[in-house]
């Protein structure tokens, strides 16, 4: 499938976007490893999501849903419900839920085996391998544990501390969630602080956790109760609008119901930071989740330097800023940002290739990308590369550029944002 998009007069209207990708995952694991049932609301029906959901039916978990409007219903009866599943669990292209699975895995007491695409059988599982290892699960894999498919052997883990050596919510999560299924205590320290809607989504389940600094702490066999979860609009799905109507001239766009946690909000601040037009309004909390409003209105946009701590808030939003940074005056500098080489794409790579086609001023480097903006952008024939938000980047992109641009294979977009390209096609 491709897409095919011009220069835009201006985009305007009132949007919501899909719900949470990383918030609708954390609902089926936790609502699966509760007693009772969890009612979510919004959840993202992507391939991601849909994902972890096949994983957890072969675990022996029933569902209710989800419909079109993304209510879904959880029957969730306890960790000691789950079963050794029969067959292969796939994670498809989720790296959520191979190495969040990998943590659940770990503390149940059964045999089981996780694979996904080949996209998600190339990309790193040693960070997570490692210390659920040092836990008490035994895990077998290609390259020595290294590489997907893995095999697991959980049960009888019991809680370590353990320091992560870079920033990772993923990895984070995964031995949070081990942790709760094992004896004793478990206490994860990160460099920089990651997304934090396991931790959120832990304590509105009933489970006690602490946060002290960067240092977070669970006790292990704490009981989980089935919720009601309404799933937040996703700021890494907004951000491509939050661009598009901050760079393309007479924009003024309205997202509505977006998550604002300040653990993902690095993209709000980066673009202020470069003279963006941006109001957040009607702030409120929902299901333990900030939540608000956010107007965007276009604006001459200057350069900015994105990198340390702020990384981790915004790393699956670096592709559109760096569309971004190509109509900026001056340049964008992303640094600590070598994580991307790893996602569902080596991202640095690929984004400085095909905004090169595009005409745009970029630099590869080893941890990230220097683009010099007010180069016009011309169209061009782009690829996904099989990677979502490289494609929406693209389209972007698009906008901005002089004639019609072309974005390839891009059915890749439905893993976060089923009905992107529709939306975008409303505003003008």
């Amino acid at each position: 499938m491709e897409f095919r998009i011009k220069s835009s007069a201006g985009l305007r209207g009132t949007i919501s976007v899909p719900g949470d990708k990383s918030i609708s995952h954390r609902a089926v694991m936790l609502g699966s490893l509760a007693e009772g049932e969890t009612y979510i609301e919004n959840f993202l029906t992507g391939a991601d999501c849909l994902a972890t959901m096949s994983c957890f039916r072969l675990l022996g978990v029933e569902f209710d849903g989800p419909n079109e409007k993304g209510d879904l219903v959880v029957h969730g009866n306890g960790p000691l419900a789950l079963r050794e599943p029969e067959q292969v669990l796939n994670a498809a292209n989720s790296g959520t839920t191979m190495r969040l699975l990998l943590g659940i895995l770990s503390g149940l007491p059964f045999f089981s085996v996780l694979t996904g695409d080949a996209s998600l059988r190339s990309r790193p599982m040693s960070r997570v391998t490692v210390p659920l290892s040092l836990m008490g699960a035994r895990i077998w894999g290609r390259h020595e544990g290294k590489l997907a498919p893995l095999a697991v052997q959980g049960g009888n883990c019991t809680g370590i501390k353990y320091s992560l050596p870079v920033a990772s919510a993923q990895v984070k999560s995964a031995i949070l969630l081990a942790g709760l299924l094992a004896s004793g205590e478990t206490e994860v320290t990160e460099p920089f602080q990651s997304r934090d809607h396991t931790e959120r989504m832990l304590k509105l389940f009933g489970a006690e956790l602490t946060v002290d600094g960067k240092a977070i702490r669970i006790r292990g066999k704490q009981k989980l109760k089935g919720q009601r979860v309404v799933v937040t609009g996703d700021i890494s799905s907004a951000a491509f609008f939050l661009a598009a109507g901050a760079s393309v001239p007479g924009s003024d766009l309205t997202i509505k119901d977006v998550g604002v946690n300040p653990t993902r909000c690095g993209i709000l601040e980066v673009m202020e930071q470069m003279g963006a037009d941006i109001t957040v309004f009607n702030r409120r909390e929902v299901s333990c989740e900030p939540v608000a409003d956010i107007r965007v209105k276009y604006s001459k946009l200057k350069g900015a330097t994105i990198g340390g701590e702020l990384i981790p808030r915004l790393i699956d939003e670096v592709p559109v800023l760096a569309v971004l940074g190509t109509v900026a005056e001056g340049e964008i500098l992303v640094k600590d940002a070598a994580e991307l080489k790893v996602k569902e794409s080596n991202r640095i790579a690929v984004l400085a290739g095909e905004l090169r086609k595009l005409n745009a001023a970029v630099e590869e480097l080893p941890d990230g990308l220097a683009i010099q903006g007010g180069r016009p952008l011309k169209a061009a024939v782009c690829e996904s590369h099989g990677d979502h938000r490289i494609a929406m980047a693209m389209a972007i992109a698009g906008l901005l550029a002089q004639g019609q641009t072309i974005v390839k294979n891009t059915e890749c977009v439905d893993v976060s944002f089923p009905g992107f390209f529709k939306t975008l096609c409303s505003l003008g």
